[in-house]
């Protein structure tokens, strides 16, 4: 036992040697895509990998859940900002999740935004510290999450745990069962509410830690241990499965492995990088950081629904496009060095690199896929220097090198001649071995000679000192056609030893071409074509002119480099480094060819030194800047598909770039119209598709319905943005398409920005209830200006009947006044007749008096006694009076009876008084008026004083003129 130990030391650096030459790498690599923690934003370590039915990955990662959709990328963290270990999607729209003392799922709400949903309420109170949860298992409706010493089984909204005899090392879901191992019972499996054992602990070897279940047949798995290697499960028992990589496993723990399909199962290892590996245990493909991964750390695999496979790294994700139809040829691993040519010849692959020329032994197998086959790159001796081509002539592999002409060898390369680089070589015959070769040199065309079995060269052919790339070498008719990009194209008859051009014509605009310049011949489908800045042009024999080839109206406006014939009449060409292919196996109404691009190798190829070699149409070699490239036609028209179109988020913004989010990208189908207040009439929308391998192809176009009519023009921009919309609906359309052409189904998102408050229809009710009382306003004011109008008319009528009325009152005045100083003027006369017969009378009875004093005789004295009686009595009489007393009652009645008003207590010989008074008479005028004495007028005047309660500073007349006024 002692020495087998040492004998197994001493082999293991064989061992170990030969682990790592069974684990070389196959000759095609896939595109590898490395998204390092500083471009996704989150924590360094991912643990586990899912994807859901959208196409969106999904990453556990240290610093929460990590999405990712080809564009975008979001972190997610959990309540308790925990690792997330474990992620795993049901299918039906919930992503579980599992952390540390925390466990759940992130579903979509109904705006599309994940939001996550703890389970850790629904578990027992004494089982709520369980550390972490390592895997998630779903079989149907049924949940379970593995921590060390619990399985928690999520069922109908309920958790039941199952604790472990002594704890749960691994957990997962194969052919929709759950298994599980417990450390103490072995491999369980969850059937009928139970978990049962499949296989004893005594099955493995003691420790042994399962870390993979993948189904490998009807009735056997194929299970990976951490430390131990790989095992059979059938039947219950463990079979060890011998593989050429078990010296690689004594250093290396593998972490997990996948069914890969096509009897392909990928494998991880700790810190060994992952592998594919067939059933037989052989060693496909190795991918490790030499050979693109960021770290040979790798924690978890899974393969997406395209095939590909995503690595969670211990550092970063990586994404391996194992399943496409494009591969890259490395044969320096160190050094990624420019292919010009690719050949396969005698079951080798050579590629004629930029630093000689490198050659690999291939095995067809199953797939019939040269790139899988085992890479075992090595240099042709004295190959060093620039390979511009590889040619297969008369069954000898002959190489165009900077430094002449070459033959290649089984152990090396034989120089033909080294006077001048060479570009190409063209057999007079393509059928049987022929005698004569013309070449295509740096200083022009140059002639080999093949006596059946060495090439020897011949020579210069004298005429053609150009550099010459493109050359076609017409044998029926002995003559060259040739082109040069700057010196136009040339028809060259040879002499019939070679050595001499005897006749050339060149072509230029007057025959047909469009251009002088950029113009290159092909020989293709038995026809002399030359390519030009505006289209494909086809040579006319009966004319000797060029025309254009309806053929290829396809082609038209784009600058074509290089066009080749392959075996299947398909035709293959090269535009400013992009590739292109004439599959006239499939035509179309229009054209007899079907035109496909490969988006995938846009700026990849070589430009100005294009190659394509069609060894069949699962193996097409192209030219590459890095490399070569291998191209798998067969495959690449199977998986054209259309592009799937995510419509992400959708968030609106206010003037003041409050953001409001309507979408979250998550789920979309079911939202239906959403309403914006008008504060937020600026959206933006981002849109990705999940063709991870293809996202520099993918382009996109948008079309807002209700602000534009017309499709946007596809580009790679993955946003839009609108700015200040005015109120109403609208649906913004949005579309993807591959590089192939192939558009997706359009993704569409109703929405409707309210008007403003100022247009809300309620405001414009409001505007209708003011407008109408506006007008009930204007109608109120008119009817009130009619009304004031009828007022002022009524008014200035009354003021004209007013007038009317004053003039009447005035001429009526004017009457009074005129009767009155008439009556005045009449009682004036009255009172002076009055006053005057008084003072007449009183003058008669004085002379009388006089007379009668003088007179003696008594009987005269008595006549004249009797005469003063008489007069006496005509002074008493009152009809004078009377009279007089009717006048100043007819002509002061107002004034009576407004002096009265005031003082009612005067007498009526006080009113005559006053009356007489009004006139201006003086008191002795008075007192004979009145027949009383003058004294007994300034009597009667004081005591009228005292009843008028007038100071005597006021004069009585101008007192008593307020009432005449007044009247007047």
């Amino acid at each position: 036992m002692g020495q087998a130990k040492h004998i197994f030391l001493l082999l293991l650096p064989f061992f170990l040697l030969c682990g790592d030459v069974c684990a070389q790498r196959t000759i095609g690599m896939p595109q590898i895509i490395n998204y390092s923690s500083k471009l996704y934003q989150g924590g360094v370590q991912n643990w586990s990998v899912t994807q859901d039915t959208q196409g969106i990955m999904y990453f556990g990662n240290n610093e929460g859940l990590l999405s990712f959709d080809g564009r975008y990328w979001n972190v997610y963290p959990l309540p308790n900002s925990t690792i997330v270990r474990s992620v795993c999607f049901d299918g039906s729209g919930r992503i579980y999740v599992g952390g540390q003392d925390e466990m759940g799922y992130f579903e979509a709400d109904r705006k599309g935004t994940l939001i996550y949903h703890s389970l850790v309420g629904k578990i027992p109170a004494k089982e709520r510290q369980f550390a972490d949860v390592w895997h998630i298992a779903i079989s149907g409706e049924h949940v379970f999450f593995q921590s060390n010493n619990y399985i928690f089984h999520y069922y109908q909204d309920k958790i039941s745990v199952d604790r472990s005899h002594s704890s749960w090392q691994y957990m997962t879901s194969v052919t929709n069962r759950v298994y599980a191992q417990d450390m103490e019972r072995g491999l369980l499996r969850y059937e009928d509410g139970s978990w049962k054992q499949v296989a004893g602990v005594n099955s493995l070897k003691e420790g042994a830690i399962i870390t993979g279940i993948a189904p490998y047949a009807v009735d056997t798995l194929l299970v990976a241990t951490m430390k131990d290697g790989l095992f059979y499960l059938a039947d219950g028992h463990f079979v060890p499965k011998a593989t050429s990589m078990d010296p690689r496993f004594l250093t290396n723990r593998i972490s997990s492995i996948r069914f890969f399909g096509n009897d392909l199962f990928a494998l991880s290892m700790y810190p060994g990088g992952m592998m594919i590996v067939d059933k037989n245990g052989m060693v496909v493909q190795r991918y490790s950081y030499g050979e693109g991964l960021q770290t040979n750390n790798i924690r978890d695999i899974f393969k997406d629904r395209d095939g590909n496979l995503w690595l969670a790294l211990d550092d970063g994700i990586d994404y391996i496009a194992i399943n496409s139809a494009i591969k890259y040829i490395y044969p320096d691993q160190h050094t990624k060095l420019g292919t010009y040519s690719v050949r396969i010849f005698n079951h080798k692959l050579y590629l004629g690199t930029s630093n000689g020329l490198y050659v690999t032994p291939y095995v067809g197998n199953a797939l019939d896929n040269i790139g899988m086959s085992e890479a075992r790159f090595e240099k042709v001796p004295h190959s060093d220097g620039q390979i511009w081509s590889i040619q297969e002539v008369n069954g000898r592999l002959l190489i165009g090198h900077e430094e002449g002409s070459f033959e290649v060898g089984d152990d090396s390369v034989r120089p033909i001649h080294t006077n001048t680089g060479i570009w190409t070589y063209q057999a007079a015959s393509r059928v049987a071995p022929s005698r004569n070769v013309v070449v295509g040199s740096y200083l022009g065309l140059r002639h080999l000679l093949f006596d059946g079995q060495y090439f020897v060269d011949n020579g210069h052919i004298d005429g053609s000192d150009e550099s010459l790339r493109f050359v076609y070498y017409d044998d029926r008719n002995h003559m060259v056609w040739v082109s040069h990009p700057y010196r136009g194209v040339f028809k060259l008859s040879l002499s019939a030893d070679f050595k001499q051009i005897v006749r050339q014509k060149r072509y230029d605009v007057v025959d047909g071409l469009p251009a002088l310049l950029h113009n290159y011949v092909f020989h293709i489908r038995n026809d002399i074509l030359v390519s030009t800045p505006k289209g494909v042009y086809i040579y006319d024999a009966g004319h000797d002119a060029f025309i254009p080839a309806k053929q290829y109206e396809a082609l038209v406006n784009i600058p074509i480099q290089y066009m080749t014939e392959d075996k299947t009449g398909n035709v293959w060409f090269a535009s400013n480094k992009r590739l292109g292919v004439l599959d006239f196996s499939r035509p179309l109404e229009k054209y007899p060819y079907t035109v496909t691009y490969f988006p995938e190798l846009n700026g990849e190829i070589l430009g100005g030194f294009e190659s394509v070699y069609f060894h069949d149409a699962q193996n097409v070699f192209v030219s590459g800047q890095k490399g070569g490239i291998l191209l798998n036609y067969k495959a690449y028209q199977e998986r054209a598909s259309k592009p799937n179109m995510l419509l992400r988020t959708v968030k609106a913004f206010d003037s003041d770039k409050k953001e409001q989010l309507m979408l979250g990208g998550y789920r979309y189908k079911d939202i239906s119209s959403t309403k914006l207040r008008y504060a937020f009439n600026s959206l933006q929308f981002s849109f990705s598709s999940t063709m991870y391998d293809q996202q520099d192809q993918v382009e996109f176009s948008y079309m807002l319905e209700g602000l534009e009519t017309k499709w946007s023009a596809w580009s790679n921009r993955s946003e839009k943005e609108y700015t200040n919309l005015p109120a109403g609906a609208y649906v913004f359309r949005v579309k993807s398409r591959n590089g192939m052409g192939n558009e997706s189904e359009e993704q569409t998102f109703y929405f409707r920005v309210a008007p403003p408050w100022y247009a809300h229809p309620v405001s414009y009710v409001l505007y209708g209830v003011l407008f109408l009382i506006f007008i009930f306003w204007i109608l109120r004011i008119q009817r009130k200006k009619l009304k004031e109008r009828h007022r002022d008319e009524l008014h200035v009528r009354q003021l004209e009947i007013e007038k009317k009325e004053k003039e009447v009152i005035k001429l009526r005045n004017e009457k009074l006044e005129a009767e009155l100083g008439f009556k005045d003027k009449e009682l004036a006369n009255l009172t002076m007749n009055i006053i005057q017969r008084g003072e007449v009378l009183s003058k008669i009875k004085d002379n009388i008096n006089q007379t009668m004093n003088r007179l003696e005789d008594k009987e005269a004295q008595q006549n004249f006694k009797q005469l003063i009686r008489l007069i006496r009595s005509a002074e008493r009489t009152n009809d004078d009076w009377e009279k007089f007393n009717a006048h100043i009652h007819h002509a002061n009645e107002n004034f009576f009876l407004r002096l009265k008003q005031q003082h009612p207590d005067l007498t009526t010989n006080e009113l005559k008084l006053c009356a007489l008074l009004r006139m201006n008479l003086l008191s002795k005028e008075i007192a004979q008026l009145m027949h009383v004495t003058v004294k007994a007028v300034e009597v009667s005047r004081y005591r009228l004083r005292k009843k008028l309660k007038i100071d005597s500073e006021v004069n009585l007349y101008d007192y008593l003129m307020r009432y005449a006024k007044s009247e007047a």
